[in-house]
């Protein structure tokens, strides 16, 4: 009896706890507004400690706290030992924790400015934010910056925090001015919801119950507003999308499609389009661990089974056919940076968005912007923890939504394509109306047709290394040979298209890729004239390679690396480039001020240091003659 009624207990409890409201927030602010202090006090007020974890907190006060001796609070989210040591928040800490009334998932964020990407991590998930600010300092670049950050990232919702006001002597004059500064600023973000609270973290005034020692202010308390603000959600006006995640095929009578809904609902017998394709057909079953539902609503996981078979993968969209969502492959987004080497445009990046990967390139940066005073300015680059708006093109077209719209079908990440590390995140605005215009004009003499009549196999030779490694004279010398042979061939040397083509560019990392970027393109365009195309291009970096090679068919294009050391080419000098490059007359010189990443699995590496170029271009051509053009 007593076990039944004990379970009965728990399962009330369990069922209770189930049903309240999850709100995600972050603290973010200026370094040392004492976001991880308040976040500490907010668990230790909320008796959400263990006891190990107040006796761990004790000692650690000790030991690393600023409080004389006293709980320091701060170091109950600081978790990483070089937090405590430096008495900063590094990394984002996230931590939940719950009340009566709501359930919560805290992110507390750096608040120095080489954490801003850490600190937009945190956002990206938040609903609202509580804005820290010290009293004593009112507002700072960095209270601007994450302000900017969380308008950027959809956070409508800000609790401005005004901390330390123990410090001030709890001046009402100090807080009314600080939130008045604040709604100006968040009037210029497009921040909708600002409620300011003035409190002491470290004190615990105004933070779980109202303070006496500041009568004069009559709201709520900071936690008494997290439990009871209400967040609208922005995609409740979509109607149903769900990015499919997983085809569940566990045996041929049984095929669905799961996923998380990201907006709307949906019904059995409801009729949903298959995106980017466009395929119709209507929901047969919802599917769950627990059984078949007769509703799915945004934020669930469930299986959906089709009345038809369709042609459906990971990465496409199930959404409502009355109102879907839009399909473009060129979009402008806004991007926040993310990695030590700078963005530079032309560059292809993955893209991943929900559960769609595809290839993408920054085809143009508008401006950045200076996220301290909102300010556009011009750039060709951008930097770590930099913000920019940017031109997007996507090798293949996916349906989404304006980020303002739908976080789930309008955020996305870029990935670095060797490193598969996150360089930038980022979130579409809209899709570019250009893209409305292009379209694939169909020709009825292809590739093929072109090369049957010249008689041969079209490619593409890419001879690349360093200034001197001999790569011109050994492509001319193959060209000379086919010709010779009676092929039909062309030769893009580097020198030769910087005279016309390529005549506007420098030498800055960025022309370096806009370089080869378009020379690629011309040599995509001779190959499928049917020619044999050779590119002699120190083409220096693997990226831009790799990203010529992507233009080509398999088999058509052959990476052919001259591996000259560079004490031989600068010996060798036949221009004097690299006696200017050490004189310091010649910037960005490659092997000298800007590096070159050698081929890793070239299709033919060619030894130019000690092998005369008749040898290396017969080598050239046995290569060729073996696999190449007949």
């Amino acid at each position: 009896m007593a076990t039944d009624t004990a379970t009965a207990a728990i399962d009330a409890y369990l069922a209770q706890h189930e049903s309240k409201s999850l709100l995600r927030l972050i603290t973010c602010g200026s370094v040392d507004d004492g976001k991880s202090t308040l976040l500490g006090r907010l668990l230790y007020d909320t008796r959400l400690l263990f006891d190990d974890q107040l006796a761990a907190l004790e000692g650690d006060s000790q030991r690393h706290g600023t409080q004389n001796g006293e709980l320091d609070f701060a170091l109950l989210v600081d978790g990483l030992a070089a937090e405590r040591e430096q008495g900063i928040t590094i990394d984002v800490a996230y931590r939940f924790f719950g009340t009566d009334k709501r359930k919560f998932i805290v992110a507390d964020c750096p608040g120095h400015e080489q954490y801003t990407r850490n600190m937009a991590t945190g956002a990206s998930t938040a609903e609202l934010a509580v804005v820290l600010v010290d009293a004593r300092k009112g507002l700072l670049t960095q209270t601007r910056r994450h302000s900017y950050i969380c308008a950027l990232l959809g956070i409508r919702h800000v609790l401005l925090a005004v901390n330390k006001m123990d410090l001030v002597d709890y001046d009402a004059e100090v807080f009314d001015a600080i939130e008045a500064g604040y709604r100006t600023l968040a009037d210029q973000l497009g921040i909708t919801q600002v409620t300011a609270i003035p409190v002491s973290a470290l004190t615990g005034e105004n933070v779980s119950a109202r303070s006496q020692a500041m009568d004069w202010y009559r709201g709520p308390s900071l936690l008494e507003h997290l439990e009871s603000v209400e967040i609208q959600r922005r995609d409740s006006a979509l109607g149903f999308r769900m990015p499919v995640q997983w085809v569940c095929r566990p045996d041929q009578n049984f095929r669905g499609y799961a996923g998380l809904v990201a907006a709307g609902a949906i019904h059995p017998g409801d009729e949903v389009m298959v995106l980017p394709g466009g395929a119709r057909s209507r929901i047969a079953r919802i599917v769950t661990a627990d059984g078949d539902l007769d509703e799915a609503r945004c934020g669930q996981a469930v299986t959906l089974t089709l009345t038809d078979e369709r042609d459906i993968s990971r990465g496409d969209i199930l959404a409502a056919t009355a109102s879907p969502p839009q399909v473009a492959d060129q979009f402008a987004a806004h991007l926040l940076w993310m990695d030590a080497h700078a963005l530079l445009p032309g560059r292809r990046y993955w893209l991943k968005i929900g559960t769609r990967t595809v290839s993408a390139q920054v085809t143009e940066i508008k401006h950045r912007v200076d996220v301290n005073t909102q300010e556009e300015l011009a750039a060709k680059r951008l930097e770590l923890n930099e913000v920019g708006m940017a031109n997007l093109g996507l090798d293949h077209a996916i349906a989404f939504e304006a980020y303002a719209d739908c976080r789930e079908l309008g955020g996305f990440i870029l990935i670095d394509r060797q490193s598969n590390a996150t360089v930038a995140a980022g979130t579409l605005d809209f899709a570019l109306r250009r893209a409305d215009n292009i379209h694939w004009q169909h020709l009825d003499v292809n590739r093929e047709a072109r090369a049957r009549i010249k008689g041969q196999q079209p490619a593409c030779l890419w001879f690349t290394g360093l200034s001197g490694s001999g790569k011109s004279t050994v492509a001319n010398l193959v060209e000379k040979r086919l010709h010779a042979m009676g092929y039909h061939t062309y030769l893009l040397d580097g020198d030769n298209v910087r005279h016309g083509l390529n005549r506007d560019l420098g030498f800055t990392e960025e022309d370096r890729v806009e370089n080869i970027r378009r020379v690629a393109e011309v040599a995509r365009l001779m190959v499928d004239a049917g020619l044999i195309v050779l590119v002699s291009f120190i083409s220096p970096f693997r990226s831009e390679r790799r990203m010529a090679r992507e233009l080509f068919e398999p088999g058509a294009f052959h990476e052919i690396f001259v591996d000259t050391p560079l004490a031989v080419c600068e010996q060798r000098d036949p221009k004097g480039l690299y006696a200017k490059a050490r004189a310091g007359k010649l910037a960005n010189f490659t092997g000298i001020g800007s590096p070159y990443e050698p081929p890793q699995t070239p299709e033919l590496r060619l030894d130019g240091s000690a092998t005369a170029p008749d040898v290396l271009a017969q080598q050239v051509m046995a290569s060729l003659l073996e696999t190449g053009p007949r």
